[in-house]
C-alpha cells in the first residue's frame, strides 16, 4: 500500500486518513497525539507515495496552521537606538599587551 499525503492536513483528518488506509500514526514531537486536533502536519515520514507494509508506522510532526502562529506584530520601535557603536577602550599607559588596531 501507499502512504497518503498527510501535509497540510488538521491532525484529526491525518489521523482519519492514516486509519483508512490501515496505517498507523505517531508524532514524535506530540506525545498527546490522541488530543491533537486542529494542529496541522508540517511534515511526514515516510515520504507520500512510498510503498509501505499495512500496519506500518507512519511518523508526523505538526506545526502552525495558515495565517496562525508566527513572530507577532511588528510595529516600529521608537526610539530607535543611536547610530555607530561603542568605541574601543584605549590602552593603559604601559600596558604590556596593547589592543592591535585593525588600520
Amino acid at each position: 500500500m501507499r502512504v497518503p499525503r498527510l501535509v497540510g492536513l488538521m491532525a484529526v483528518d491525518a489521523r482519519e486518513t492514516a486509519r483508512g488506509q490501515g496505517l498507523l500514526l505517531t508524532a514524535p514531537d506530540r506525545p498527546d497525539l490522541s488530543l491533537a486536533v486542529v494542529d496541522h502536519v508540517v511534515r511526514q515520514y515516510p515520504p507520500p507515495g512510498a510503498e509501505v507494509p499495512r500496519d506500518s508506522m507512519v511518523y508526523v510532526w505538526f506545526g502552525f496552521g495558515p495565517g496562525e502562529g508566527g513572530g507577532g506584530v511588528r510595529e516600529p520601535r521608537m526610539p530607535k537606538p543611536p547610530r555607530g557603536g561603542l568605541g574601543r577602550e584605549p590602552d593603559e599607559p604601559g600596558d604590556p599587551y596593547p589592543a592591535l588596531s585593525s588600520r
